[in-house]
């Protein structure tokens, strides 16, 4: 299995543990034991069924010395048992007893109250055009043979018949709306438990991009300027072996700056308490700082800034550093011939520009490449978060140009609504 695969399943099983507590809090004590116990339930619509049916047709068999009508009434509680796996077959089942029960009884003994249970199964299984088929299956088998129990026609009450026949009517509609109801709630259920793995699974995807987007940075970065100090060493060793050492002291606090950006960007994958938070990470050092691990690896940077500072946002400075850390990365890993950087970080109201620019030649031309190939989209991404955009090519003197514009947080609703004079800039 892939690591890919092994985390998305983690995020699933986690959001579907978290909806599932949520939902049982919900549905309370008892629903809550009659779910995680179905079987438990089947037996309570038995004995429920058998103490609604029983007596009735008990004493009503005894005194016509009709026991054998007591035969499909306990059988129907029997097959009861089953309408939560078979709901259809045990229906058909009931509607045949019924049949049975009322003509051997002349009325006296009825298996209705399990047609109606069967009718709820039904409903809360399968869709609402098969539950009302079924109910009207129902009606048309267990209330025609009712129009042949003598008891049921009297001189006294001629609307007697009619009037059970618009009750049993009525109590099968009521088993179709609850099952109804009871299948709605379920599917309802099913697709917030389908939302909550969706919407783990994108967190975990997004995270993830997060964290590979950190290792990019922190990593082809701290290897572009190692091996440029490295590289540096080498030419100057015999000739300044003061300088030579120079560059490699520079080269070992770039390595052991590497590896604490490294432990924090992984301290996000640890589940120990002890763990990073799932924050914006900071930047290693300051502006100025990366500059001049720039300049020590043998770039010729110059800073420009005008207008107000950066806003007070550790996720967008962070942003900010990274694009210029991408690019200078850029700059050392390709440039040849370079004499000149400029970096400039100019803000106009709620826009912020960054401009990366080199004189180099044959910049981004074809060589080994130490990193993962996707540092432009991943400025790109970054910038798109603060409604920014990233556009990179060769200069119009050669080299090669890095042009990033973002919108300051704070202003960003407010932004929205100018967003055409935004993009036009």
């Amino acid at each position: 299995m892939s690591e890919k695969a092994s985390v998305e399943g983690a995020a699933g099983r986690t959001a579907a543990v978290s909806f599932t507590e949520l939902n049982a809090q919900r549905l309370g004590p008892f629903r809550r034991y009659f779910r995680s116990h179905p079987r438990v339930t089947d037996a309570l619509v038995v004995a429920l069924y058998l103490a609604a049916s029983l007596p009735q047709a008990i004493i009503g068999t005894v005194t016509a010395d009709r026991w054998v009508a007591l035969i499909p009434v306990v059988a129907a509680g029997i097959v009861l048992f089953w309408r939560r796996d078979r709901p259809l077959i045990v229906l058909s089942i009931l509607m045949g007893l019924e049949w049975i029960s009322l003509m051997t009884s002349d009325g006296e003994a009825s298996v209705g109250f399990g047609v109606w249970f069967a009718l709820y199964a039904v409903a809360a299984r399968h869709p609402l055009r098969s539950a009302l088929w079924a109910l009207a299956g129902a009606a048309l088998l267990t209330i025609t043979p009712l129009w042949f129990v003598d008891a049921l026609f009297v001189d006294e009450a001629p609307y007697l018949i009619w009037i059970v026949t618009g009750f049993v009517l009525m109590w099968y509609f009521l088993a179709v709306g609850f099952g109804v109801t009871t299948r709605k709630d379920r599917e309802h259920e099913t697709a917030l438990r389908e939302w909550a793995i969706r919407n783990a699974e994108l967190a975990s995807a997004t995270e993830r991009n997060r964290i590979a987007r950190e290792m990019h940075d922190v990593v082809a970065h701290s290897l572009s300027v190692m091996i440029a100090l490295s590289d540096g060493a080498a030419v100057v060793m015999k000739r300044d072996q003061d300088r030579a050492r120079e560059v490699l002291d520079e080269l070992s606090t770039s390595g052991r700056t590497a590896l604490a950006d490294m432990r924090r960007v992984l301290g996000v994958l640890r589940e120990n308490p002890d763990a990073a938070p799932r924050e914006p990470l900071p930047a290693a050092g300051s502006l100025s700082t990366l500059l001049d691990g720039f300049r020590a690896a043998g770039l010729p940077i110059r800073l420009g800034l005008s207008g107000p500072g950066l806003p007070e946002d550790p996720a967008f400075q962070l942003t900010i550093y990274r694009i210029i850390q991408e690019s200078l990365t850029n700059v050392l890993r390709y440039g040849k011939s370079v004499t000149t950087v400029e970096v400039a970080i100019k803000r106009t109201g709620i826009l912020i520009r960054v401009k990366v620019s080199d004189d180099g030649r044959g910049s981004m031309g074809p060589v080994v490449s130490v990193g993962s190939g996707q540092g432009i989209a991943g400025m790109q991404e970054r910038a798109a978060i603060y409604s920014g955009t990233v556009d990179c090519g060769p200069g119009p003197d050669g080299g090669w140009v890095v042009n990033a514009q973002l919108v300051v947080p704070e202003e960003q609703q407010s932004s929205n609504r100018r967003a055409p004079s935004v993009r036009s800039a």
